[in-house]
């Protein structure tokens, strides 16, 4: 059986997604599952990574036995997850507890310890990061302080592409695209910072080796095999972050492209050729060596709407149903039918905390400009306007460093919907690109496959291969114009708002 398949994992926020492709970057088979996230207390989320791996285990049957997808043909596996897990394991790589990820905004004192302890600039400049309970240092501070006896029996903390890459080789491994959620790797030279780690008292050795995520960490045991329906032998890469890897699917591999995040969490990705710092910003490796990623990460994106249809979407479920039409499209539908500005209506995403560019766990989602006129279809085009300034937010205060952008590749299910891609195009003044493939997640994964097994000679050659752009937004300039004096209210807002965010928080003890 000639090796002929590359199989992508994506361990996402909500669930997991796993997508068998051909060389051509075809899709032969896909899967997908849930599992839960834990928000049990004042800013925990937590998953269980053992469900992470049933999960993957599950899917992985559906594929080989449901979809008939020979294991024998998979020339390799890449994997990514998402940020900022913090997961400690024993000897045996065995979970000591739930996964704090990257939702988890729990270690607020931690952080603050740590600025006025290390000071934040210092730790901003050798990390490329600012410090907020979001990131890792802060929660394995937590961990130390409020469950000691669990720290003290971690051997390693794993991210949750590692945890799954060690599920299926025995291997531990840190890849080097996730190493930017501890403040002492140091961004510039891609090393930990031994003395940095010392004034924070965590040993290094709790660290799994570094690896490139292109670079084969073992192969398929016959355990795992046994378990998911694979078989022996076959080799996995380290695997990265999950919006690395989607911006590698999305075809960003030369400096300045630039990767626009629709998925749960929204944000945008610039591919720089040197490790450019904004204390607002995220820096972190991108999934190719020796080039790194500006990120702006933002907690509202497809999540938002997502949260629209849980609560309140019962008339697009049921019309959905009744005419086999996905209720998401349906929204588009309904926002479609609504002028730009939503007739005054404003929508802060601010709906777990906020991340970059505000970086504030207290604020809230805020509609504001409710009236008797407004309809579903206005608070619809809102939020997907709200989004899209959220977007044009981080894109901005990367120009405060010299990084900028001319062109977006968006990906991620916001990206189907024609209505709001427009909507970010209009709003941020860029052109924006959709590829053809709705899978650049998983694709991202597999191509880190590939290139580390020599499917691909090399990154370039591997997206000139694989992705293709199916259809291209351009900013309509008089409705940039309208955005841009609703932009200027949507950051006037916040500003107003923030102390309250802090009154309510109080109030309410979150």
């Amino acid at each position: 059986m000639s090796k002929r398949l590359l199989l992508g994992i994506d361990s996402g926020t909500s669930g997991c997604k796993l997508t068998v492709f051909d060389f051509a970057g075809r899709v032969v088979a896909a899967a997908a599952g849930k599992y839960h996230t834990d928000y049990s207390g004042a800013g925990y989320a937590e998953q269980d990574a053992i469900a992470w791996w049933k999960t993957i285990c599950q899917e992985l049957h559906y594929l080989i036995e449901g979809q008939k997808v020979d294991p024998r043909a998979i020339a390799a596996i890449g994997i990514d997850g998402i940020s900022w897990v913090c997961l400690p394991v024993d000897q045996k790589g065995v979970p000591l507890r739930k996964a704090m990820i990257w939702l988890d905004r729990r270690a607020e004192k931690q952080a603050a310890w740590l600025r006025q302890t290390l000071g934040e600039q210092e730790l901003i400049q050798l990390s490329g990061n600012p410090v907020d309970p979001a990131y890792i240092t802060p929660k394995i501070l937590w961990l130390r302080e409020n469950e000691p006896e669990v720290y003290a029996r971690t051997a390693k903390f794993l991210q949750s592409n590692a945890f799954l890459v060690y599920k299926l080789t025995g291997v531990l491994s840190q890849d080097y695209s996730q190493a930017y959620g501890f403040h002492f790797f140091e961004m510039a030279k891609g090393v930990w910072n031994e003395e940095m780690a010392e004034q924070m008292g965590i040993a290094l050795d709790l660290m799994a080796p570094l690896f490139h995520c292109h670079e084969i960490v073992g192969t398929v045991s016959s355990k795992a095999a046994a378990e998911t329906g694979l078989v022996t032998g076959i080799p996995v890469v380290a695997g990265g972050l999950d919006a690395a890897c989607c911006a590698l699917g999305a075809g960003v591999v030369k400096p300045g492209q630039t990767q626009e995040q629709g998925g749960q969490a929204g944000g945008m990705s610039i591919l720089v050729d040197q490790p450019l710092i904004h204390p607002k910003l995220i820096l972190g490796y991108h999934v190719l060596p020796d080039l790194w990623l500006l990120q702006g990460g933002t907690v509202g994106g497809g999540g938002t709407l997502n949260w629209f249809n849980q609560q309140f979407g019962a008339y697009e479920q049921r019309i959905g149903k009744d005419h086999n039409k996905n209720p998401f499209a349906l929204m588009s539908e309904e926002a479609a039918l609504i002028k730009p500005g939503a007739d005054g209506l404003i929508f802060l995403p601010y709906m777990a905390g906020e991340r970059s560019p505000i970086w504030n766990s207290k604020a809230r989602g805020v509609f504001f400009g409710l009236s008797y006129d407004k309809t579903r279809a206005h608070l619809i085009r809102a939020m997907m306007e709200g989004v899209g300034f959220s977007l044009l937010h981080n894109l901005k205060t990367a120009e405060e460093v010299n990084a900028y952008v001319m062109e977006l590749i968006s990906v991620g299910g916001a990206a189907n919907s024609r209505v709001w891609t427009q909507i970010k195009a209009d709003i941020t003044g860029k052109t924006i690109h959709v590829p053809l493939s709705d899978q650049a997640t998983t694709l991202g994964a597999a191509l880190l496959a590939g290139v580390g097994v020599g499917v691909y000679p090399n990154f370039t050659d591997a997206v000139e291969k694989t992705v293709q752009i199916q259809r291209t937004h351009h900013p309509v300039l008089e409705n940039h114009a309208i955005y841009d004096r609703f932009y200027q209210l949507y950051l006037e807002l916040y500003q107003k708002l923030r102390d309250s965010f802090a009154t309510l928080a109080r109030i309410t003890k979150q």
